[in-house]
């Protein structure tokens, strides 16, 4: 698939504005941020359950340094 250029990009631009108005353009922007975050998100959990690598979480870590400590 092919990287649009930045004619196109501009082009898209135009017609999103055009559809939804300047005011709802942040609105639009955030939506497809927290879309985009929350992909990469699940992407990296799944990737992390396939390679069986399991972060230990805060609690796992504090008794464990507490018991290297005694």
């Amino acid at each position: 698939m092919p990287i649009p250029g930045p004619m196109e990009l501009i082009l898209l631009l135009v017609i999103v504005l055009i559809i939804f108005g300047p005011g709802k353009l942040p609105d639009i922007g955030n939506a497809v941020g927290k879309g985009i975050r929350e992909f990469r998100k699940a992407s990296t959990e799944l990737e992390d359950s396939v390679r069986g690598d399991s972060k230990p979480s805060s609690s796992d870590e504090h008794a464990s340094s507490e018991s290297t400590k005694h």
